[in-house]
């Protein structure tokens, strides 16, 4: 075991799209557990979407991150010491409150034991972790789809949503990719796309519109912005949106918001347009979780993932997120599995 816990620290808060630089790596003791408590290392740490919210000023559903404390995220890796009963070094866990560092001390109230037989360890941050589990619960519960159903997808290449076309196609839907490049909407085809939207293709509403000719039934947003205002053009009647990220949006704070109103939409085809957490739903994680893998057992589930290596590249692979050049689930592999 190192003797030192390397720790990425918020720096400064980013004024629009963060730098490297919003960020510093600082050594830190190995932290011993309290009455209760585990200490894990890091094998695997994972950037998300949601962590551009934790790090801006104002209100949010969590609290953000602020200068000078380690920044968030979600981690999985190896027990190494405890003093919990229910776990003991070596055991494999898993935990959204992990944050950038080799280390971290964990309440046993937002950790998970993670069984190695249902899957790879890095798996529990993604197909079989609150990624997965996001496209799961969102979908099915908030979209509530019903065979034949078009169902559009934004950011359909990234963690959730190349999950949520493939779970549509299993409930019978027909399903559309918006994604970013040729590359991403290839590997959508792959998934089992049945048509895909290029937004970077100069055309989104003519583009959509042909992916679409009977309309949209179900709207799984992971970025809000302008793919959102051509979506709602395209509403049938009764349609679902599901509100899951406005990635868009992110590095926008303090612009005004210059999109199309819609209230007309919403009112003339009775839509309802509703917000995800995945938290609201954490109690039902064994339940997602166990059709999520008996899924990826069959496979019925694809998963793709992007790799940086070394705790060092933990600002690089975010930044790397919020532009759009990553394909798949992002990750970063911090030491060695055991």
């Amino acid at each position: 075991m190192q003797n030192m816990n390397r720790q990425w620290r918020l720096k400064s808060r980013p004024a629009g799209m963060p730098t490297p630089e919003n960020w510093e790596l600082v050594e830190d003791a190995i932290p011993d557990p309290g009455e209760g408590q585990i200490v894990a290392r890091a094998c695997w740490l994972s950037v998300d979407p949601y962590m551009r919210g934790r790090i801006a000023a104002g209100p949010s559903y969590a609290k953000p991150v602020e200068p000078g404390e380690v920044m968030q995220g979600g981690g999985v890796g190896i027990v190494v010491r405890s003093r919990n009963p229910a776990y003991k070094p070596g055991d494999i866990v898993e935990s959204m409150g992990w944050g950038w560092q080799d280390y971290a001390t964990l309440n046993p109230q937002g950790t998970r034991k993670v069984d190695p037989a249902h899957g790879l360890m890095r798996h529990a941050l993604g197909i079989l972790g609150m990624p997965g589990l996001t496209a799961y619960f969102a979908f099915l519960d908030v979209g509530s789809p019903r065979v034949g159903d078009t169902v559009v997808v934004s950011s359909a290449a990234g963690a959730v949503g190349q999950v949520v076309g493939q779970i549509a196609k299993l409930m019978g839907c027909r399903a559309v990719a918006v994604a970013g490049g040729a590359t991403k909407l290839g590997w959508c085809r792959e998934l089992g796309y049945d048509a895909g939207v290029d937004y970077k293709g100069g055309d989104l509403r003519g583009a959509l519109a042909a992916a679409t000719p009977e309309g949209i039934d179900v709207y799984f947003d992971n970025t809000a912005g302008p793919i959102f205002d051509a979506v709602m053009e395209r509403i049938n009647l009764r349609a679902r949106i599901i509100q899951c990220g406005t990635i868009d949006t992110y590095n926008r704070a303090g612009q005004p918001d210059t999109g199309l109103r819609h209230h007309r939409h919403m009112l003339v085809k009775r839509a309802r347009w509703q917000g995800f957490l995945y938290p609201d739903y954490a109690h039902r994680a064994e339940e997602g979780l166990a059709r999520l893998g008996q899924w990826v057992r069959e496979g019925k589930l694809r998963y793709r993932e992007d790799i940086a290596e070394g705790i060092e590249q933990m600002p690089r692979a975010f930044l790397k997120l919020l532009t759009g050049e990553n394909l798949g689930k992002q990750l970063v592999r911090v030491s060695p599995e055991p």
